[in-house]
Parts: structure tokens; C-alpha cells; sequence
């Protein structure tokens, strides 16, 4: 790859690459850089026909933390929120459609947008001490990235309406027991080395394909799910709760919510 990214590592082991999130100071936090240049490597091994599967994980104690409070904070108008919603929306798509064999590995935390990236891959794993959590709710807003969506393809509506309103914190084995993910890891190095070693038994080219015609099915019914939740996130950051949700997470308290 010619280009060098600010917060991604990108490295490569024979028809395996693995994109590492690098900003681990902010628990790999998804600021707009961040965001922007995770698409520009994933669409560039998209074209890249000699890798056929493609490993994503965050440096150092979490996969990701979600989408960067700070920056969000610091959102002006709504022309300033869509360009930056519009941007994840795009990356979403991108894990999603990949023509390749896709793995979240996921160490420590994986909340909000950062959890949506993780479900986007075709085999989520799981180290044992992982915490994963769908938490939008505790600021007064609703999955995005695509949360919606993973979450009802992965365990069905009902399950996925019940875990974001609850919004609570899942460890790995929670997560493995409603089938949010696929594996629970102890050591994750050789979690993810066997199941590249298991899809290379198998061929890899019919698999991919496979994933193509899926994707093909459910690509539209994905572009109108992240348009209602851009939509959803505008209205409802207009809201009382959601001004009182960021208050009390800023001043570390139980928010005071009045549906309104």
C-alpha cells in the first residue's frame, strides 16, 4: 500500500491483512481521521486481489471505545454532523461489502460505533476479558453505524430492539451466549491464526462469493438503514435526554431522563 496513515496499520501476511485502529491513548476512539483513513485502506485491499482475508483489531487495551465524544461535542450545525455521519456510513459499507473473508478481533472494549464496526465482519472473536456494549441509549440516542441492522441480522429484531434499549454491558461469554459474536478467545493471536488456517483449508474464492451474493440482497436494505439512523441521530440531538445524557457522562452521574 503507497499510502501512510496517521492513525491505521496496515500489514500483510501472505493473502492476510491485518488493520490495526491506532489511536490507543483514546481506547481507539473513531474520530473523523480515524474514520476516514480506516476507509481509504479498506477500500484500497478491496481492490487488492492477492489478500483474501482481512483481520481488524484496535492497538492496545480496546478495540474501540466508539465514536469520539470530544469531537462530537465540538459538532457545529447539522451540515457539520451529516459530513461526518456521511463518512461512517461510508466505512460501515465498506467492512460490510468487502470481497473479502472479514475477522473483528476484539480486545478490551467494543461500545457503540466501535461494536457496529465489530459486527460487520463475517466472524467476530472475542478475547475473555472483552466488554461490548450497544450503549447509545445512556446519551439519548440510537445505534449508528449500522447497529441496527448487525444487530437484527445477527440474533433477530426482537433481541436487538431489547439489547439497545437496555444498553448494557456485555462480557464475552454474554455476548458468545445470545450469538453476537462467534468465539470467546483466551489467547487471541492463535484464536485468529486457526480460523485463518480453517478458511484456508476451504476454498476461499466460492466463500467470497457467497458473501458477494449476500451483500448483493442486503446492500440496499443496509444504505436505508444507515439513512434512517443519520436521520434519527439528527432529531433526536435535539432532545432534552440526550443534552442530559452527555451532561451526566461528562459529570460521571446517573442521567435524569424526562422522555423529552
Amino acid at each position: 500500500m503507497d499510502a501512510v496513515y496517521e492513525t491505521v496499520v496496515v500489514n500483510f501476511n501472505e493473502d492476510t491483512a491485518t488493520v490495526t485502529f491506532n489511536r490507543p491513548d483514546s481506547l481507539n476512539a473513531l474520530n473523523s481521521v480515524l474514520i476516514k483513513e480506516l476507509n481509504e485502506a479498506l477500500k484500497e485491499l478491496s481492490l487488492n486481489e492477492a489478500i483474501k482475508i482481512v483481520v481488524l483489531k484496535g492497538e492496545g487495551r480496546a478495540f474501540s471505545s466508539g465514536g469520539d465524544i470530544k469531537e462530537m461535542l465540538q459538532l457545529s450545525g447539522k451540515d457539520q454532523f451529516f459530513s461526518i455521519m456521511e463518512q461512517i456510513n461510508s466505512l460501515v459499507t465498506t467492512v460490510y461489502t468487502m470481497p473479502k473473508l472479514t475477522i473483528a478481533a476484539v480486545n478490551g472494549a467494543a461500545a457503540g460505533l466501535g461494536l457496529s464496526l465489530a459486527l460487520a465482519a463475517d466472524y467476530v472473536i472475542c478475547h475473555e476479558d472483552s466488554k461490548l456494549a450497544m450503549n447509545f441509549i445512556g446519551i439519548g440516542l440510537v445505534p449508528d453505524g449500522g447497529g441496527h441492522f448487525h444487530l437484527e441480522r445477527r440474533i433477530g429484531e426482537e433481541k436487538a430492539k431489547k439489547l439497545i434499549w437496555e444498553g448494557k454491558v456485555l462480557n464475552s461469554n454474554e455476548a458468545k451466549k445470545i450469538d453476537i459474536i462467534d468465539e470467546v478467545a483466551k489467547d487471541m493471536n492463535s484464536a485468529v491464526q486457526n480460523q485463518i488456517k480453517a478458511w484456508k483449508t476451504k476454498p476461499i474464492l466460492a466463500m467470497i462469493e457467497t458473501k458477494k451474493i449476500f451483500t448483493a440482497l442486503n446492500n440496499q436494505k443496509l444504505t436505508t438503514i444507515l439513512e434512517l439512523e443519520t436521520n434519527a441521530q439528527w432529531k433526536m440531538r435535539q432532545t432534552y435526554d440526550h443534552e442530559e445524557g452527555i451532561k451526566a457522562f461528562v459529570e460521571k452521574r446517573q442521567p435524569n431522563f424526562l422522555g423529552k
